[in-house]
């Protein structure tokens, strides 16, 4: 009876489960669909599981075919890119501050980005809006 609990207990192993993997090498900066993603039963904790977490995010490195996609190599289509004028909006209060900068980075929505005052030449840090404002904190 003990050699078939511990048979059973080595058979059980680690968790396998369904992971997400490309189906073909996606590039950094090129949008997920889902004819670019596969199934793929492996034991890689972090891995995405489930495709649609992760169609229409934008990939931040380059994803090769059959390795698992985790969450920090995706991430929302950029909005800002490098060198970009965008508006800085700094809003305290009541009071509401609206300047003119350029990008120093590329990002998407919620995305944290370096900018670059065009008037004082100052760096502030922000968080990219919708509209592709930055919000400086």
């Amino acid at each position: 009876m003990k050699r078939l609990v511990f048979c059973l207990l080595l058979l059980a192993g680690p968790g396998w489960a369904d992971i997400v993997v490309p189906a073909r090498t996606i590039r950094a900066r090129e949008i997920i669909v889902a004819d670019d993603l596969a199934n793929k039963t492996a034991n890689v904790p972090g891995a995405i599981s489930d495709p649609w977490e992760i169609i229409g995010l934008e990939a931040r490195a380059a994803l090769y075919p059959g390795r698992p996609i985790r969450p920090g190599d995706v991430g929302p289509p950029a909005i800002v890119d490098r060198n970009d004028t965008v508006l800085l909006i700094f809003t305290h209060g009541g009071l509401e501050i609206i300047a003119e900068g350029r990008a120093l980075g590329r990002g998407g929505e919620g995305d944290l980005v370096r900018a670059m005052n065009t008037t004082s030449r100052m760096t502030v840090s922000g968080t990219v809006r919708p509209d592709g404002s930055i919000e400086v904190r």
